[in-house]
Parts: structure tokens; C-alpha cells; sequence
């Protein structure tokens, strides 16, 4: 069992950063890929972004790609997104989650994970 806690969420100008963080449960974070979803009312949960098992490569969605980083710490238990220039349009509520499928390849869709996170609200708005 893992369990997964989102921060860093809140209200952002555009153009402005915020950077989201995951706390994960238990010893077994670095078994784990981990990945960044975002979703808004009335629209599927969407990914933004994976990480690999060991930090080594990342993938991201083409909407997000140059303004977002995701990065983890496997010392911390604690997956990142770094996210600048930010637009309204990224206005979500952010989750992060965690999954195990053996041969992964590419950002991962929703049902690759097992373990997701309650979520963080991020506002872009003026």
C-alpha cells in the first residue's frame, strides 16, 4: 500500500511558477514510477507528465512540454512538478500517482497506476 500526498498547489498569475510536490508512504517509492495527471470539471483526468523508476527519463504531455519538470527524489520519498509560465489554461486540480507495470514505454495512461494522490488545486488567473 502506498499512499500519496500532494502540495503546493494555490492561485498563480499568468506567467507566473508554482512548484506541486508528492509525498509518498512506505519503503518501496523508488519501485514505483510516478506520474502528474490534471483534471477540470467536466473533462477526463488527463496525464502531464511521468517519471521513470530512478529519475532517469521523463515524458511529458505535448501542452506542458518546456514549461513543466517533473523530477523525484527517491531519498525523500517525493516526486516534483516544476511548473513555469503558466497559462489559465492550466487550471486543474493536480494529481500525482504511482504504478508498477512491467515493461512501460511513453507518458502512461490513467490505468497504469494503482495509487493516486486526493489531489491539489492549481488557479492561473489574473
Amino acid at each position: 500500500q502506498v499512499q500519496l500526498v500532494e502540495s503546493g498547489g494555490g492561485l498563480v498569475q499568468p506567467g507566473g511558477s508554482l512548484r506541486l510536490s508528492c509525498a509518498a508512504s512506505g519503503r518501496t517509492f523508488s519501485s514505483y514510477y510516478m506520474g502528474w495527471f490534471r483534471q477540470t470539471p467536466g473533462k477526463e483526468r488527463e496525464v502531464v507528465a511521468r517519471i521513470s523508476r530512478t529519475g532517469s527519463t521523463t515524458y511529458y504531455a505535448a501542452s506542458v512540454k518546456g514549461r513543466i519538470t517533473i523530477s523525484r527524489d527517491n531519498a525523500k520519498n517525493t516526486v516534483y512538478l516544476q511548473m513555469n509560465s503558466l497559462k489559465p489554461e492550466d487550471t486543474a486540480v493536480y494529481y500525482c500517482a504511482a504504478g508498477r507495470v512491467p515493461g512501460i514505454v511513453g507518458l502512461s495512461t490513467r490505468a497504469q497506476y494503482e495509487y493516486w494522490g486526493q489531489g491539489t488545486q492549481v488557479t492561473v488567473s489574473s
